[in-house]
């Protein structure tokens, strides 16, 4: 049974190593935002070309596709750790780089290629390490809340980073917001090192000695022979990526339907960032024994049902009312969705199973072109109509060929999870 408490919802935070994970995650977010915002910015600025424009932004996620695999393979063989450690300072080293040739005024458009690049590889890296350090420091009882609790961060991180950005940019310069970006992995790298991790098991072991492609293609195989690892990760990615694009049509909503402007779609984007930090707050709060494979599958539900309204609203009462919903269910579904992963996957197995997972972020672009063509030709509401119609067939469909995972029964408890 689901218990809402509000004295659970920051119960992960009590641990030492969880609240220095927490405020990494925290800052990392926040320098990764800000750096979105920055490096469009300086790019634009460099160029005029929105074409420019558009290929940096695209050579900044494209690593998450390439390595996403490889590191977590890396985070299953390595020190999940000192992996982290090393992404983060090199993202500091990334950004100091470009800061000083902002400011020396020497900066040309191929800095900001190849650092926004490495700065996506570096991401990639950073991903499936932290991701799994979750569950090795909170164990199955509390990473419900653990990872709403991070969820919540990120949300955070993207209302304020881009705003911390454009202020840094009006009042310094690019060169202002990448040097503070430097502090931000600074600092997330200090509370990174002050974290104990628990001791790998020896089937860790094992798989360091494994051989590395050989550990890849373990993971693949995996995920795609367990049949509850593999619906889920259907979920995980398919209505991601016909859903997420929303974020992309906005200004359509704003401009042309509802007829307002950039303060209108801000106001539009803050409503979502709020539904989804009290979204992660409310499952923080959910302190129970079992998840149930339907709950995810409701969760996704309800995230097609608030996107059809928000498409199909004409009046911004009810638009803000549907971009809240849009924002709570996002994350309360992903959020279940993560966990359920975390726990029937293997310690030794996590990375490269979250690894796959987190390539979701990295297929949000390729929906974003589908919903730019959509919105091009029929215009921007019926798109998303269409693309939250071909989410919530997603779902059913894999409910109709899937009803066992319906019943799946995971115990939030530190031993093996219940099929």
């Amino acid at each position: 049974m689901k218990v809402f408490t509000a004295g659970y919802m920051f119960a992960s935070l009590r641990s030492r190593d969880y609240r220095l994970l927490w405020l990494a995650q925290l800052s990392t977010s926040m320098g990764q935002w800000m750096d979105q915002m920055t490096r469009g910015w300086l790019m634009y600025e460099l160029t005029g070309s929105a074409l420019e424009l558009g290929l940096a932004t695209a050579l900044r996620g494209l690593p998450l596709l390439f390595f996403g695999i490889l590191a977590g393979a890396v985070a299953d063989r390595s020190n999940r750790k000192s992996q982290l450690i090393v992404a983060q300072v090199t993202n500091a080293i990334l950004n100091v780089i470009l800061a000083t040739l902002v400011l020396l005024h020497r900066v040309q458009p191929w800095h900001v290629y190849v650092t926004g690049f490495l700065a996506g590889t570096v991401q990639a890296f950073q991903q499936p390490a932290r991701q799994t350090l979750i569950s090795d420091i909170v164990g199955a009882r509390h990473l419900l809340n653990a990872l709403a609790l991070n969820s919540m961060a990120l949300n955070v991180a993207r209302a304020l980073g881009p705003a911390a950005a454009g202020l840094l940019i009006a009042f310094i310069g690019a060169h202002g917001s990448y040097y503070t970006q430097a502090v931000m992995f600074v600092l997330a790298t200090l509370w990174t090192i002050q974290m104990a991790i628990p001791e790998r098991s020896a089937e860790s072991a094992a798989v360091r000695r494994e051989p590395f492609m050989r550990s890849i293609v373990a993971g693949l195989a995996f995920v795609v022979q367990d049949p509850d690892i593999r619906i889920l990760m259907i979920l995980a990615h398919g209505p991601l990526t016909l859903g997420m694009p929303y974020m992309s049509l906005m200004p359509i909503f704003a401009k042309d339907v509802l007829h307002g402007g950039a303060r209108l779609q801000g106001f539009l984007l803050t409503t979502i960032g709020i539904g989804s930090v009290l979204g992660a707050l409310g499952v923080a709060a959910i302190r129970r024994r079992y998840g149930y494979g339907y709950s995810v599958v409701i969760g996704a539900l309800t995230f097609a049902v608030t996107l059809f309204g928000f498409a199909s609203a004409r009046d911004l009462v009810l638009s803000s009312i549907c971009a809240f919903g849009v924002g709570v269910c996002v994350v309360a579904y992903q959020t279940q969705n993560q966990t359920f992963l975390q726990l029937l996957a293997p310690r030794e197995m996590r990375g490269r199973v979250m690894s796959i997972f987190l390539l979701n972020r990295g297929l949000v672009p390729l929906g974003t072109f589908i919903g730019g063509v959509l919105a091009e030709h029929l215009g921007g509401p019926l798109a998303l109509q269409i693309m939250s119609l071909a989410v919530f067939g997603v779902v059913v469909l894999v409910s109709l060929l899937a009803p066992r995972f319906l019943k799946l029964r995971v115990e939030f408890q530190d031993r093996v999870p219940t099929r």
